[in-house]
């Protein structure tokens, strides 16, 4: 199941440091961090003119989230921030964020990032907010979350296959998006590289490739992107793939050897590394949280064999999208900061046992609130969840305060 398309469920869907295989920006009177915690961030919690109609009052999916309701005896519904209802598009709210994630341990963000309909979307998060507030604090990246915008939420029109914008782009739309990313993204100084190439995640290969016309296509498309990057000033381009079910496991009528499997398919494009948005794409998020967890990430050493390219292992705070759905959908329990530290460790002891460089862990998520799986603080668990990962990735001088 695409549980990412699923957030369309009530909404229209989802100076740094250097590491010896990764350069970024040095932040003056910051210690260099020897892991990137790379965090997902869901820029859905403020005003989106083209969402009004489906958020009136004007809030974004926060509307889903204090009107969400139980759907059974013992859910935890709704779940309340303890900051408040903030609005990321203003640059004082987004501060807090920033100043909490790096205290933490968090130091970089990726953000889910937009293209509808011949225009970006929900991109005022990071314009507005993060951009504006950070003053070269915290590295970020994007990840192009290309799927379409459905309306499988809707009561009134429950059908799964009712697209309301397509996540397909033609080639047209694709050369309009490069400029775009490179210009107003990638040359900002706190944007995240490996070996001082930007890195650019894609969710949903499947979808790219069907809106440019074709395997061939894709990969022209992409050695243009790379080519464009490198004119830009950059030594090249990384490309990050999420890893699940929209990644294809064979590609057709392509020149030279077939190709049969997803590394194939990667090299093929040019990938160069690989993670897991949440592990909702990898087992079914219904029951006991360390069943889950346990089941998850014992997928990893299976994905480090499998590919030729850097896996970077994912750990899931929870899950619960009930807020998007007006029926009830599985949801997992039980799930407590302890035991996520339990797999904060396990991703650091692979990451160390595999030599990965640079030791990237990607997290799902900063504030997915409405999936239920969020490091911000809430009401029941306030700060628990973000000391967790300080106690297992913070700095020295982080875990003495």
């Amino acid at each position: 199941m695409n549980y990412k398309t699923l957030f369309f469920a009530i909404f229209l869907i989802p100076a740094f440091f250097l590491l010896p295989a990764c350069k970024n920006n040095h932040k003056k009177n910051q210690e260099t961090p020897e892991y990137t915690v790379a965090a997902f961030y869901w820029p859905a919690y403020h005003y989106e003119p083209r969402a009004e109609f489906l958020f009136p009052e004007k809030k974004g999916e926060w509307e889903i989230i204090y009107n969400a309701k139980a759907k059974e005896e013992g859910h935890r519904q709704p779940k309340v921030p303890l900051w408040g209802y903030q609005n990321e598009a203003n640059p004082e709210d987004m501060d807090k964020k920033i100043e909490t994630a790096l205290e933490y341990g968090v130091n970089t963000f990726i953000f889910d990032w937009y293209w509808f309909d011949k225009q970006p979307f929900l991109e005022d998060c990071i314009n507005n907010g993060f951009l504006k507030a950070n003053n070269g604090r915290m590295n970020f990246y994007l990840m192009w979350a290309n799927h379409d915008a459905t309306t499988y939420w809707d009561v009134d029109n429950p059908r799964k296959d009712s697209v309301i914008w397509d996540g397909e782009v033609d080639r047209e739309q694709f050369n309009i998006v490069v400029n775009r990313v490179i210009n107003q993204y990638f040359k900002d100084p706190s944007y995240y590289k490996i070996n001082d190439e930007p890195v650019f995640c894609i969710y949903e290969l499947n979808t790219l490739i069907n809106g440019l016309g074709g395997p061939e296509q894709t990969k022209e498309a992409l050695d243009y992107f790379t080519q464009k990057t490198k004119e830009a000033g950059f030594p090249g381009l990384h490309l990050q793939s999420i890893l699940w079910e929209a990644l294809p496991s064979s590609i057709e009528g392509v020149p030279g050897d077939s190709i049969q499997s997803q590394s194939e398919v990667l090299s093929y494009f040019g990938f160069k590394s690989l993670t897991n948005y949440c592990w909702a794409h990898l087992q079914n998020p219904d029951g006991d949280y360390e069943v889950w967890g346990d089941a998850s990430t014992n997928m990893w050493n299976k994905f480090g064999k499998d590919f030729s390219m850097t896996y970077y292992p994912n750990i899931t705070v929870s899950w619960d999208a009930n807020p998007r759905f007006p029926f009830k959908t599985g949801y997992i329990t039980n799930s407590t900061p302890q035991k996520f530290e339990k797999y904060l460790v396990k991703a650091k002891e692979f990451i160390d046992k595999n030599n990965i460089q640079p030791k990237i862990v990607t997290i799902n998520a900063w504030n997915e609130w409405s999936e239920g799986s969020y490091l911000e603080p809430d009401t029941i668990w306030k700060y628990q969840y973000l000391d967790a990962v300080k106690n297992v990735f913070g700095t020295p001088s982080s875990k003495k305060e």
